[in-house]
């Protein structure tokens, strides 16, 4: 398998990505009805359980938490690279740089994304957050 480079704004991850960093609620269009979504923290204390759902609806309620709580003042995007893996998967790595309502600071974040679509609508994301700086 080799990894191909994908233009993020041709990927549904990527459109998605785009309007969360715009704060944009039409990125929830993108979506299937029953997409399986969680975020997974590597060697994080905070109770992120939460952090999934299984269905649009599901999946509303969750962002409007990770708005409150994590991303009270948005997020901004420091770099975003999609990798196409075939039959509609992709690798998309997402850094970003945000104030962090859980620390009360700016940080930092590189995460790991692994994603699906069918038919232009996202069906299936796995997201890794790998650390969390403080700037």
């Amino acid at each position: 398998m080799q990894m191909t480079p994908a233009r993020p704004e041709a990927t549904a991850i990527g459109q998605i990505l785009a309007k969360f960093v715009a704060g944009d609620p039409s990125l929830f269009e993108l979506m299937s009805d029953d997409i399986d979504f969680r975020i997974d923290h590597f060697r994080d204390a905070l109770d992120t359980s939460w952090q999934k759902a299984k269905s649009r609806e599901a999946l509303m309620a969750v962002i409007g938490r990770l708005g409150r709580e994590v991303f009270p003042k948005g997020t901004e995007a420091l770099g975003i690279d999609s990798y196409a893996l075939g039959d509609g998967w992709h690798l998309t790595l997402f850094n970003q740089r945000f104030f962090y309502g859980e620390r009360q600071r700016d940080v930092t974040s590189l995460t790991f994304i692994v994603s699906h679509e069918t038919d232009g609508l996202l069906d299936f994301f796995r997201e890794t957050v790998t650390n969390i700086v403080d700037v």
